[in-house]
């Protein structure tokens, strides 16, 4: 069983930026994707990012690409999601997961954390 804990939401204005971390704890070696995702009101989960941690190779959504970029510390288990040049439109709740592999669909991911809420204000 994998833990994820996410961290570093909050309230910036447009143009501002933000970094968010995911620690995991517990049987980490399961799973060798990790990713972020966002849901904005009213809706679908969306990928954002994911990074396959055997190689570092990196995927970003269209949408922020040049503007977010996912990276990892292998000895803090720790992924992170820097944002910069945020967006109204990048206003949403941030999860964190993990699988073995990667996709950007939701259903492929079996480990979620509880989200963290970023609002970017104009």
């Amino acid at each position: 069983q994998v833990q994820l804990v996410e961290s570093g939401g909050g309230s910036v204005q447009a143009g501002g930026s933000l970094r968010l971390s995911c620690a995991a704890s517990g049987a980490t070696d399961r799973h060798n994707c990790m990713a972020w995702f966002r849901q904005a009101p009213g809706k679908a989960r969306e990928a954002v990012a994911y990074i396959y941690i055997p190689t570092g190779i990196t995927y970003s959504t269209d949408s922020v690409k040049g503007r977010f970029a996912i990276s990892r510390d292998d000895a803090k288990n720790t992924v992170y999601l820097q944002m910069n040049s945020l967006k109204p439109e990048d206003t949403a709740i941030y999860y964190c997961a993990a699988a073995s592999g990667c996709t950007t669909l939701v259903p492929h991911f079996g480990t979620w954390g509880q989200g963290t809420q970023v609002t970017v204000s104009s």
